[in-house]
C-alpha cells in the first residue's frame, strides 16, 4: 500500500487494558482504513495466570483483589463492560492456550479471522465470563465464526501455531516489549504501552503517514 504504515500491536487475552483499548483500535481502523496495517501479536502476561495473581495480589484472595482491581479499571470508560464474575469464579489457568489458538486460525485463515476469533475471545471472556483457557470453548468460538476446525487442528498439531507464537515471543524481546497492551510503530523506534489515549496514537500515526509520503517530519 503507497503511504502505509504497519503497526505491530502487543497485547495479552486477558489483559483488562488490551480489553479497554479496544474501541480505540475500532477507531484508528476505521479511520486510517487502507492506511495501516496492524499485525496482532501476543505475549505471555498470563501465562501462569493464577501463580501471577496469587504472588501479585495476595494469595488465594488474590483472585478477588485482582477482580476489584480490573472493574475499577474498567469503571472509568463507560463504553466497556466486565462480567462481574471473572477472576471470582472464572478463572482461566493461562493465555497461552488461547494466543496458540489464534496463531492456528491466522495460518488456517488469515490475518482477518484471526482477528476476528481474537476478538471473540475477548468477548466470551469479558462479557460472558467464559473460561477460554479451555479447548472446548476456544474450538466452539472458532466454529461460531466458520474457522474450518481441520485446518485449525492442522496447524496446532503440526507445530506451525507454536512456531508463530514463538515468533510473537522473540519479536517481542527483540523490540523490548514488556507489557500489554504495546504499539510499536516505525520500525520499532516508538514503542507506546500501556493506557494511551486515542489521540497519541492518532497523532503518531498522522506524522508517519505524512513522513512516508514526503511530507515535513520532525526527524
Amino acid at each position: 500500500m503507497s503511504g502505509s504504515i504497519t503497526i505491530d500491536y502487543y497485547t495479552d487475552i486477558l489483559c483488562v487494558w488490551a480489553w479497554i483499548s479496544q474501541p480505540r483500535l475500532n477507531e484508528l481502523n476505521e479511520k486510517w482504513e487502507g492506511q495501516i496495517l496492524v499485525r496482532h501479536r501476543y505475549l505471555d502476561i498470563f501465562g501462569d495466570a493464577h501463580r501471577k495473581i496469587r504472588d501479585k495480589w495476595g494469595g488465594d484472595e488474590g483472585f478477588t483483589n485482582f477482580s476489584a482491581h480490573v472493574h475499577e479499571s474498567a469503571e472509568a470508560y463507560p463504553e466497556i463492560a466486565v462480567n462481574r464474575d471473572i477472576w471470582v469464579h472464572t478463572r482461566p489457568n493461562s493465555s497461552l492456550a488461547a494466543h496458540l489458538y489464534i496463531k492456528a486460525a491466522e495460518i488456517a485463515c488469515g490475518h482477518a479471522v484471526a482477528h476476528e476469533y481474537a476478538l471473540d475471545i475477548r468477548r466470551a471472556f469479558f462479557l460472558e465470563a467464559r473460561d477460554v483457557s479451555n479447548s472446548d470453548i476456544l474450538s466452539q468460538l472458532a466454529s461460531g465464526i466458520n474457522i474450518p476446525v481441520d485446518a485449525l487442528r492442522l496447524a496446532l498439531d503440526n507445530g506451525t501455531a507454536l512456531a508463530a507464537l514463538s515468533k510473537d515471543t522473540r519479536d517481542a524481546q527483540q523490540k523490548h516489549v514488556h507489557g500489554s497492551p504495546t504499539w510499536v510503530l516505525n520500525e520499532g523506534r516508538q514503542v507506546l504501552f500501556g493506557n494511551v489515549g486515542y489521540r497519541i496514537l492518532h497523532a503518531n500515526i498522522e506524522e508517519l503517514l505524512r513522513a512516508d509520503t514526503g511530507g515535513a517530519s520532525w526527524c
